[in-house]
C-alpha cells in the first residue's frame, strides 16, 4: 500500500487493525499503537498547531509509507529492513510478550523510520525550519504512550517487574523506550538532511545496523529480565484479538477516565 495524504495513513493502518483483530496477529499491536499517534497528529493538523500543517501531512505520509512498505515486504518475501525484518519475525512467538511487540515497533520505526523521513520532508537547511514541528509530534507521541502503557498494564498485571529489575523505579518501559529514541532520531535527521545520496545510503544502513541490534537485545534480554518475561507472559491476557482492540482504544480510554475524574 501506498498512502498520498496523512487520511491514507490512517485508513491503512486502521485497515491493519482491523485484519489484524479478525485473524489473530499480533502485528496489530504496534498498528493500534501507530494507528492512534497519527489520528492524534491529524487532528493536530486540522487545529493549526503546527507552523506548517501541510508539510506536516506529508512528514507523517513518507513516515507511514516507510512502515507500509516494510509490512509489505515481509509480507511478500519476508524482506525489507533488517529491524522490521527482527520486529515481524517474533509476531508468531508466543513467549514474547506485548510490551516487546510495542518496543520492537517502536525501535524500527523511531530509530531507523523517523529520522529518513524528517530529512526527506526538509533536507538541507530546511531541516532547521522542522524542529519546531518534529518536537511537537514528539510531544503527540509521548501522550499516546502514555495512554498505551496504562492499557499495557491493565492487560500486563506484573508489567512493573521489569522496572523492578532494570532498576527504573520512577520510570514506564515503553515511555523510556520512546523517549530515548525520540532525541536520537532528531540527531540523525539533521545529520541524514545534510548528506549527498551515497552519503545517505551508508548512514540509513548504519541506523538499520543499530536497530537490529537493539532489536534483538529486545527479543532476547540477559539478566533478571528473562525470568521477568516469562512471569509476565504467564499472567497476561493471550487474547490476541482482545489485546489490539484494548490497545486500539487506549487513548479513547484514558480520554474518559480524565473526564471521569475532572
Amino acid at each position: 500500500m501506498a498512502a498520498q495524504n496523512i487520511d491514507d495513513v490512517v485508513d491503512g493502518l486502521a485497515e491493519i487493525v482491523r485484519e489484524a483483530v479478525r485473524t489473530g496477529d499480533r502485528i496489530g499491536y504496534f498498528a493500534a499503537l501507530y494507528r492512534q499517534v497519527t489520528v492524534e497528529i491529524r487532528a493536530a493538523i486540522h487545529a493549526g498547531l503546527f507552523d506548517d500543517g501541510a508539510r506536516m501531512d506529508r512528514f507523517d505520509t513518507l513516515f507511514g509509507n516507510r512502515y507500509f512498505d516494510a509490512y509489505d515486504a515481509w509480507r511478500r518475501d519476508r524482506s525489507g529492513p533488517r529491524c522490521w525484518r527482527e520486529t515481524f519475525g517474533l509476531l508468531d512467538d508466543a513467549d514474547t510478550v506485548i510490551v516487546q511487540h510495542l518496543i520492537l515497533g517502536v525501535n524500527a520505526h523511531i530509530n531507523l523510520d523517523l529520522a529518513v523521513a524528517a530529512a526527506g520532508t526538509g533536507p538541507g537547511a530546511d531541516i532547521q525550519t522542522l524542529r519546531r514541528d518534529f518536537l511537537l509530534i514528539n510531544d503527540i507521541l509521548a501522550r499516546v504512550v502514555l495512554a498505551v502503557q496504562d492499557s499495557v498494564d491493565a492487560l500486563s498485571p506484573l508489567l512493573s517487574l521489569l522496572d523492578k529489575v532494570g532498576g527504573r523505579s520512577d520510570e514506564r518501559i515503553l515511555d523510556f523506550s520512546v523517549r530515548e529514541s525520540r532525541a536520537e532520531a532528531w540527531h540523525n535527521a539533521v545529520v541524514l538532511a545534510g548528506q549527498d545520496e551515497e552519503e545517505r545510503a551508508a548512514t540509513v544502513e548504519r541506523l538499520d545496523s543499530r536497530a537490529t541490534v537493539l532489536a534483538r537485545l529486545t527479543a532476547r534480554p540477559g539478566g533478571l529480565v528473562r525470568p521477568a518475561l516469562e512471569l509476565i507472559r504467564h499472567t497476561e491476557n493471550d487474547d490476541v484479538p482482545a489485546v489490539i482492540t484494548h490497545l486500539d482504544n487506549a487513548v479513547r480510554q484514558a480520554s474518559a477516565a480524565r473526564r471521569g475524574t475532572g
